[in-house]
Parts: C-alpha cells; sequence; structure tokens
C-alpha cells in the first residue's frame, strides 16, 4: 500500500527526516509515534503531497507520488486541528467538502453515529472543541477510501466518543483498509494499534507489535516501554 525509500527532508539547517524507511504492506492499524520533532508530522505531510521532500521515494499502490496529485483522492485525512471556516454550518461544511472531493459520501450514517442532527443548522464557531472533533471525524471518514491518516483523532473527545472512534477504526479496519495513526494517547495506541512505528531523529527507530515493543524494552506496561525506547540509557 506504502513503501517509502531514502526519504530526507530539511527545513533550513534543521533535518527532520533522515533516510527514512518504511513499508506498509499490510491492512491494518499502524501507529506512528514519536516525541516532538521526531518527524511524524513531516512524513505524514510527505505522504499526502503537502511536503515535498528533498530525496526519496514514496510509492502508494504501486505509484511513485512525485508530482501527482490524484492518488489524494485514496487517501482520507483528519488532520490534528481542523480549522473550519467559523461562519459555516455543520452542514454547510459538509456538503461543500462532499462537492469539493466529487465522491460518494455517507455521511449520514456517521452523523448519526456520533449524533450531531442537532447541530447541523449551528455555525462551527459556535461549537465545543469535541462537537468539531466529530465533525472532523465525519468528514474524513464519509468518503470511504483505502488509505486512512488519522493525526492526533482523540482530540477533545470524551470518553464516551473516545470509545465510538475506536470502534469505527476497527470496523473500518475489518473492511480491509490500511489506517495510520499518530496519537499522544498511549492507552489508545495500546488497544487499536496493530503495529507501532517509532520514530527518533528522522529515522525509524523501532517497528513492531506492542508485544516486541515491550519485550525489546523489558517492559510490562506500553506508556514505560515507550518512554524506555526515549531513556538515555536505551538510546
Amino acid at each position: 500500500m506504502v513503501s517509502i525509500h531514502n526519504l530526507h527532508k530539511k527545513f533550513g539547517p534543521l533535518t527532520v527526516l533522515n533516510g527514512l524507511e518504511l513499508d506498509i504492506k499490510e491492512q491494518g492499524i499502524i501507529a506512528v509515534l514519536g516525541p516532538n520533532g521526531s518527524g511524524k508530522t513531516t512524513l505524514i505531510k510527505s505522504i499526502l503531497g503537502m511536503v515535498v521532500p528533498d530525496k526519496g521515494d514514496i510509492v502508494i499502490s504501486g505509484n511513485n507520488i512525485r508530482k501527482r496529485w490524484s492518488y489524494r483522492q485514496e487517501i482520507d485525512y483528519l488532520p490534528q486541528i481542523a480549522n473550519f471556516p467559523g461562519n459555516l454550518k455543520v452542514q454547510e461544511l459538509i456538503t461543500m467538502i462532499k462537492d469539493l472531493r466529487g465522491k460518494p459520501a455517507r455521511e449520514a450514517e456517521l452523523i448519526e453515529y456520533f449524533k450531531l442532527q442537532p447541530f447541523l443548522d449551528k455555525k462551527l464557531n459556535k461549537l465545543s472543541g469535541g462537537t468539531q472533533q466529530k465533525v472532523n471525524l465525519v468528514l474524513c471518514f464519509m468518503f470511504d477510501s483505502p488509505l486512512i491518516i488519522l493525526d492526533e483523532p482523540t482530540s477533545g473527545l470524551d470518553p464516551v466518543a473516545m470509545l465510538q472512534l475506536r470502534k469505527l477504526i476497527q470496523r473500518e479496519k475489518e473492511k480491509g483498509k490500511t489506517i495510520l495513526i499518530t496519537s499522544h494517547i498511549m492507552n489508545f495506541v495500546e488497544e487499536v494499534a496493530d503495529r507501532i512505528v517509532f520514530l527518533l531523529e528522522g529515522k525509524i527507530y523501532f517497528d513492531g507489535n506492542v508485544s516486541e515493543l515491550k519485550t525489546s524494552t523489558g517492559q510490562d506496561d506500553f506508556e514505560h516501554a515507550i518512554a524506555k525506547l526515549l531513556s538515555e540509557d536505551h538510546v
């Protein structure tokens, strides 16, 4: 599905990606983790074509994405911070995104799933952060694409909505989709992820499942295993 080879990116003197190699052939849920500045966001934006790497190749579904754009039609993306036009109503925003994408959408079932019917005629700047995030999730999942990228999807969600999100992600996985997730909520990652890709200084420092991570760090607790990756004596 996604193959990345020798990816490099600098912003001025700062090296953000440093020869990164990543192969995602399997369908399932892959968590991309790492400390701030490790290259997670730059990696995601490179896959989306929002950042142009200095060197290296990104291949999606067998096609190199360099100087292409149509491949993005097969990606659904949830940004960490959704800067919605505050004067638009929720229904107006959904209709606008549907028109822009020009693809069949299943917004009705997602509106029902997240109980957003009472908010459809409300302006986006009048919504709470959690409700805005639910709108963000509807916009992401309503096009049923094979590759989904979720950047901090739990942001602002209450425990009930987080449970709904976990169920939705698992349901999409069962359809055979590939789902990339970044998150700082470690118990959420541990519950949903089939594979952990841990970035450090622009390279992949660990790549495996939760059990392998715990074994390699000698930790029984997932959060402690992640912390061990960052500890001076382990690095």
